[in-house]
């Protein structure tokens, strides 16, 4: 099956509001760095750990379920820094997010993770999926390819 569903970088310059799931505080892992980036762009983002209540001064959630409604509703894009034995979990999660409050609308796969069994569970619950890729660097390569195209 394919990598993704929609395009990443589409995803990038349509959606705003990100949770990430397995968000760490540890300031030296990617599950940090790239949250921490794109907050700084002005991505609300949205960390899902059930082992600290704040990620880089954000409150974080336990699970996707224990994200209050209201702020559930709003969720376009779950991110996930989870190993993918653990996707088909998560992508269920995701589904029954999505049942529940008519989003998110993608489900993120960070580079080097991937898996076909929550791709299966995600295309039967019509979520886009990317897999195998990093939000923060399709938002570099988004910016170079704006840039060679104004030179």
């Amino acid at each position: 099956m394919q990598k993704f569903t929609v395009n990443p970088i589409d995803v990038m310059r349509k959606y705003k509001v990100v949770a990430v799931v397995g968000a760490s505080k540890n300031p030296e892992k990617e599950a940090f760095t790239v949250p921490a980036y794109l907050h700084q762009l002005g991505y609300t983002i949205i960390p899902v750990n059930p082992t600290t209540d704040t990620v880089n001064g954000l409150k974080s959630y336990p699970s996707l379920a224990d994200i209050p409604v209201e702020l559930a509703r709003r969720v376009e894009v779950v991110e996930v820094f989870r190993p993918s034995e653990e996707f088909p979990e998560v992508a269920r999660q995701v589904a029954k997010m999505k049942e529940k409050t008519g989003r998110p609308f993608v489900f993120w796969g960070q580079l080097g993770l991937e898996n076909e069994e929550a791709k299966k569970t995600l295309a039967e619950a019509k979520i886009e999926f990317v897999m195998d890729r990093c939000m923060r660097v399709e938002h570099l390569a988004m910016g170079r390819s704006a840039r060679g195209r104004s030179e």
